[in-house]
């Protein structure tokens, strides 16, 4: 009886110590330098990174840069080199106090790099870690930097990162007709890929605009899945600083282009929603200027009230607090989206907002991309490199 009970227990510690090295054992790609040092040497090498460029406790620039890789540029997305800038700042250019490095913003006066700032760059290093939401702009980083590179005839590397919302496929496909910075690709709002992967897609799919052949690597993610639920080591921007934020953000993020505020200025942005005029709920809270975040928020100084979701298990895509919002809204002859334009950019569509004009249910709503949602999970097999359920 003694030995079945010592065998029982030696089985759940040892399955414990297997599921507690599973979790460590994930490793993102910035950490197998073995990988891709050798790739870099002898190579004048512009980064396009932000803070959440890490190996280990040390920002990718600083790394490459001790390992006697030659770093000539690096080019700052939406949010800056460090990621203390608030959402649609602009930002300017500069150099690394640390390094030298010259930085050239990509959220200034352009969004893609210019030639003359390739003229000196053997390959371009990718870093940074996205979110899985189409409207998020990394992903536009993306693709941009990657046109130049093909345009140059300049290699490029993708060091992958796990994506936090990889379980979700849903939203609608982006329709043409509305891309801009916040949808360029013609994926679904969550498309439940790593930037690697749509790098990927986007090279075999032929998305790329400029003329030339891109010499694409991709370095994985080791012991990785889209089982794997994958915490955030870094916040990947000012406002959305924490995994729950995160989760709601691809519900929330289409009231920006309504009069309703997610908590920009609160300390809690993308996980509570209010109004001051229309009551949305209990909750209530005070917009205010926070520097690196939101200088100018939405309803600064009202008192708002709304819903408080930091304990919501919401995760995916729904759009029930939208419709609520635009009911009560109606009901008080209001109106709740004051940006139609920016709002179908965000959705990558027209048929939200005119459904929710029509008054359709959420489920109603969501029922409708869902075979454009299918079609593209078959699309992007090719290019998947993590297994799926």
């Amino acid at each position: 009886m003694r030995q079945t009970i010592h065998a029982f227990l030696k089985m759940i510690i040892i399955s414990v110590l297997l599921c507690s090295f599973q979790t460590r054992a994930i490793e993102v790609a910035a950490e197998r330098t073995d990988q891709y040092l050798p790739l870099l040497k002898g190579k004048r090498v512009g980064l396009v990174v932000n803070q959440s460029a890490r190996v280990g406790d040390q920002h990718l620039l600083d790394y490459l840069t001790d390992n006697q890789v030659n770093v000539v540029r690096t080019f700052a997305p939406e949010h800056g080199f460090r990621g203390n800038k608030g959402a649609g700042v602009y930002i300017d250019d500069g150099k690394d106090v640390k390094t030298g490095v010259p930085i050239v913003s990509l959220y200034g006066t352009n969004k893609k790099p210019k030639p003359d700032q390739l003229a000196d760059v053997d390959m371009l290093v990718f870093d940074i870690q996205d979110v899985g939401v189409r409207f998020y702009t990394y992903l536009s980083t993306l693709f941009l930097t990657m046109e130049a590179a093909q345009q140059g005839g300049i290699s490029y590397l993708v060091l992958d990162r796990p994506n936090p919302n990889i379980a979700y496929v849903d939203g609608p496909v982006l329709d043409p007709r509305f891309r801009s910075f916040v949808g360029m690709l013609p994926v679904p709002v969550l498309h439940g890929m790593t930037l690697g992967e749509l790098a990927l897609m986007s090279v075999g799919e032929g998305w790329l605009r400029s003329p030339g052949r891109l010499d694409l690597t991709v370095i994985p993610v080791a012991n990785y899945s889209a089982q794997d639920d994958y915490e955030l080591p870094t916040a990947p921007s000012p406002n959305l600083p924490n995994q729950r934020a995160i989760y709601l953000y691809p519900s929330l993020c289409l009231f920006e282009a309504t009069q309703v505020s997610v908590g920009r200025g609160s300390d809690f942005p993308f996980q509570v929603f209010g109004h001051d005029r229309v009551r949305l709920g209990k909750f209530a809270f005070s917009p205010r200027s926070i520097p690196g975040a939101a200088m100018h928020p939405k309803l600064k100084g009202k008192t708002v009230y709304g819903e408080d979701l930091r304990y919501s298990v919401q995760r995916g895509l729904s759009l029930d607090w939208l419709v609520q919002a635009h009911s009560a809204f109606e009901q008080q002859g209001k109106t709740l989206i004051n940006s139609p334009r920016f709002f179908d950019k965000l959705a990558g569509t027209d048929v939200i907002r005119l459904a929710l004009e029509q008054g359709l249910k959420a489920h109603q709503i969501e029922s409708i991309w869902q075979q454009e949602v299918q079609a593209f999970k078959t699309r992007r097999l090719p290019y998947l490199l993590y297994a799926r359920e």
